[in-house]
């Protein structure tokens, strides 16, 4: 192995760039430090936000995975409150202490979590022969989409403007005229309905948002709606921001729905289920404990999508299914922890670290 420029870089570099414009935002650059450091030295240490190591944040995928499929790249210290070490700075996901070292393999962290036992978890649940995840149930927030037809009957959308904080805005903003944005309801009162006449069901779907008062449920004409796949099954809606990423935390009013009923960006959905008896199912497996462990492996911000759900395996949700879905929630762990093989210490950790759902 040729020598590099140095023998150690210690730092700890910038953590993104910010953006002055219609909308504040961030950037992220302590990966391009990261790069460089590991090209001219042969051991690097630095301390810097911890989002890719969970596959988030404003870093590319490519990047996250190519950080975590390295084998000379390892996690010396994880603080998931950043406030702990810098008490001035928000940093969703926590910090890291890292270090990279030409010389030594330590095997590639692959997926990363500061917890032993959930590792041992993780272990045991994916290499199942029968494991495929229940993301494959998903659809997530953004599907749901205004289609041609709205636009043609209401021309003007797309030009009218809104006062919001004294301060004149298209009612639609730019570049998401076709978005149903949590605050759609508000924006087009006329077109999100309160109630629909009996002989008027064929040609209106529901639309499960939210207004100032709370959650709620509006009819909007179904072609002014694009078709997605879930629509017209059972499924069950989850919020888009839950919590804050503490890990094993509860997941706010899951919701089962009805076929034809879609939702705003608010909410993601898992379930494309026939019957409402199997979306019962799932309501109960997504508040056992086990699932949301797993869940909390990749959930480590307020942000969640199908695709947090990556690690929680798929269950039988027909009477055919080895799990008894007549149980209570936590005979359904039970279950669960025998199904997966789970030592005394593993069912310990997830019983004392994830709260109680009912």
């Amino acid at each position: 192995m040729s020598k590099k420029m140095f023998d150690f870089v210690l730092g700890n570099p910038p953590f993104q760039r910010m953006y002055q414009g219609d909308s504040n935002g961030a950037n992220s650059i302590y990966d391009k430090f990261l790069d460089a450091s590991f090209e001219i030295a042969d051991k690097v240490e630095l301390i810097h936000p911890a989002r890719f190591l969970f596959n988030a944040g404003s870093t590319s995928k490519k990047w996250n995975e190519k950080m975590l499929g390295d084998p000379h790249f390892k996690v010396l210290f994880y603080e998931k409150d950043a406030t702990i070490i810098f008490p001035n700075a928000d940093i969703k996901g926590g910090i890291a202490i890292t270090y990279h070292d030409d010389y030594k393999n330590f095997g590639a962290i692959g997926v990363f979590t500061p917890y032993e036992q959930l590792n041992n978890i993780l272990h045991k649940v994916s290499s199942n022969d029968n494991f495929e995840s229940i993301n494959v149930l998903g659809t997530t927030s953004s599907a749901y989409h205004f289609t041609e037809a709205l636009h043609s009957d209401y021309p003007n959308l797309k030009k009218e403007k809104i006062i919001i904080n004294g301060k004149e805005q298209p009612l639609l903003s730019k570049g998401h005229e076709y978005d149903l944005k949590s605050s759609i309801f508000e924006k087009l009162p006329n077109i999100f309905i309160d109630h629909i006449k009996d002989e008027e069901s064929n040609h209106y779907i529901k639309i499960l948002g939210k207004n100032s008062a709370g959650r709620t449920i509006k009819y909007i004409k179904k072609k002014y709606i694009n078709e997605v796949k879930n629509l017209y099954v059972f499924k069950i809606f989850l919020p888009k921001a839950n919590g804050n990423g503490a890990f094993g935390e509860v997941i706010t009013m899951p919701t089962i729905a009805e076929p034809g009923t879609g939702a705003t960006e608010t909410f993601y959905s898992l379930g494309l289920f026939n019957s409402r008896k199997e979306a019962e199912r799932l309501l109960k497996y997504i508040k056992t404990k086990f699932a949301r462990a797993l869940l909390g492996i990749l959930k480590i911000t307020q942000d969640s999508n199908p695709g947090k759900w990556k690690y929680v395996p798929l269950q039988d949700f027909t009477d055919h299914s080895d799990i008894d879905w007549s149980k209570s929630i936590p005979e359904i762990d039970q279950q669960l922890y025998k199904k997966y093989g789970l030592s005394d210490e593993e069912i310990d950790f997830i019983e004392t670290h994830v709260k109680e759902m009912k």
